[in-house]
């Protein structure tokens, strides 16, 4: 029914694909406007408008290694780095 169309993004004039799928997709959502960008540039706008998040730099308690982490690290608890996190979350 729906085949793919190949559109061009009105904010860098790349073009991108507007897949069978995603037709399928906005008409079940009642969208009657095609894009006009592309994913790029869709990510792009929408994140422009979301604050950053500030990181905060502490030691990782399993490894040791610097971590990143989205909150202001206490001294009451273990703070662990993705890979130790993800590690003790799949042993669980």
């Amino acid at each position: 029914m729906y085949q793919d169309k190949t559109l061009v993004c009105k904010e860098c004039g790349a073009e991108f694909t507007f897949s069978a799928g995603e037709q399928e997709f906005y008409a079940e959502r009642g969208f009657q406007n095609e894009p006009q960008r592309c994913k790029a540039c869709r990510d792009a706008r929408k994140n422009a408008t979301r604050p950053q998040k500030e990181l905060f730099s502490t030691v990782c308690a399993k490894c040791g290694k610097e971590a990143k982490v989205p909150f202001q690290p206490s001294n009451d608890r273990p703070v662990y780095c993705s890979e130790c996190y993800a590690a003790m979350k799949a042993q669980q």
